[in-house]
């Protein structure tokens, strides 16, 4: 049976309806079910981490190796190349001692990062990072590469995407919240047929998000951690990096357990 030209062109024109993506936002890692096996993940922490992250591949670093551990931090970073290497890490806000960085996105300039390994550790992101390390597509997202992110995600077409907040030391965070919401209202915006929100956390993101769209770095320091680093000193540059929306096309994607790379 020969098919008629009028009905190839019938065939042509059929839509391609993409596989459905459930999407869920826990606040903290912790939230998120021991038996959840969502097909990718994507650890948040605006203030400062995964801001932090994005900035240094996008300026050249060759790869960022996040640590929940000091201990092992130091101890994989001492088997590395001394002059291919960089410390970056901090506890409540504050520079490590000893450490080449803190945890400033303005401050991974391509001059200091380019062609190095941060070895990183910080007060809840890598903890965060963690947790979801076997995750089969893990990511990173910030509000400067949330639609680099966003249109990742749509080109994967996982089934379940759980998005994790960092949260600070175990408890909700306003920030973490602002960008996962906006993250998840793209992702519903781009597909609205295919994608769909799993829980109420995501849901109540996307909310916050719309409330706060047209002025996120307002939202950042109005936040608790935002007001712990105003209290701390000057770090007008780091809220403005870390407010930046859509800026970066770089996706921080994990490519052996704890290492992130630019795709």
């Amino acid at each position: 049976m020969t098919v008629s030209a009028q009905a190839v062109s019938v065939l042509c024109r059929t839509p391609v309806f993409s596989v459905a993506m459930q999407i869920s936002y826990f606040h903290v890692p912790a939230e998120m079910p021991q038996d959840l096996r969502p097909d990718a993940a994507v650890v948040i922490d605006v203030l400062r981490a995964t801001t932090t992250i994005a900035w240094s591949l996008h300026n050249g670093a060759e790869a960022v190796q996040a640590f929940a551990s000091l201990d092992d931090l130091r101890a994989a970073a001492a088997a590395w190349p001394a002059d291919a290497r960089l410390l970056l890490g901090e506890r409540g806000g504050q520079m490590l001692e000893g450490f080449d960085l803190g945890n400033s996105p303005v401050a991974a300039t391509p001059e200091r990062v380019a062609g190095k390994r941060l070895f990183m550790s910080t007060t809840n992101g890598t903890r965060a990072l963690d947790r979801v390390r076997e995750v089969p597509l893990l990511l990173t997202a910030a509000l400067p590469n949330r639609e680099a992110v966003a249109q990742r995600l749509l080109a994967k077409q996982p089934s379940h995407v759980a998005i994790v907040g960092s949260g600070w030391e175990g408890a909700y965070s306003l920030e973490d919240s602002l960008a996962a919401g906006a993250l998840g209202h793209r992702l519903l915006e781009l597909d609205p047929t295919g994608s769909s929100a799993a829980n109420d956390e995501l849901t109540a993101a996307v909310s916050l998000w719309r409330q706060w769209q047209s002025e996120p770095e307002a939202c950042l320091r109005t936040a608790t951690h935002g007001q712990r680093l105003i209290r701390l000193g000057d770090h007008d540059a780091d809220f403005r990096c870390c407010a930046g929306l859509d800026q970066l096309s770089v996706v921080p994607t994990q490519v052996e357990p704890g290492v992130l790379r630019a795709a």
